[in-house]
């Protein structure tokens, strides 16, 4: 849970969707558009960070891509932070977000060159 100004924000993973949701009061507030590599390490590709319009400012998508890598860490995969906005967080926390391996990377690249509809 985070907490924010109006209460507390519960992350929920919708695996099947490929989304990861921050829920505030019932309400979906953003989420991480993302999807499951296919080849081994497996890794957490994340395509896009949305926070809904009204929602902005409260710290929402920094706390999804914390969760997100925590996700990941719990799981032993690497995330490959496709979506610029995670990236740029990675890049500021790179004690909570550890760097995939190249190959990784470009693998969930192919992979998303190759389906684009995966988010």
């Amino acid at each position: 849970m985070s907490k924010t100004e109006a209460g507390a924000i519960e992350f929920k993973d919708d695996r099947e969707a490929g989304r990861l949701l921050a829920v505030e009061d019932g309400e979906v507030v953003g989420l991480i558009a993302y999807f499951v590599l296919d080849a081994r390490p497996h890794a957490l590709v994340a395509v896009h960070t949305v926070v809904e319009p009204g929602h902005e400012g409260r710290g929402i998508a920094g706390d999804l891509v914390k969760a997100f890598y925590g996700i990941a860490a719990a799981e032993g995969v690497p995330v490959v932070p496709l979506c610029p906005y995670a990236a740029s967080w990675a890049g500021r926390h790179p004690d909570q977000a550890p760097e995939a391996p190249a190959e990784v990377v470009a693998a969930a690249k192919e992979q998303l060159d190759a389906s684009p509809d995966l988010w």
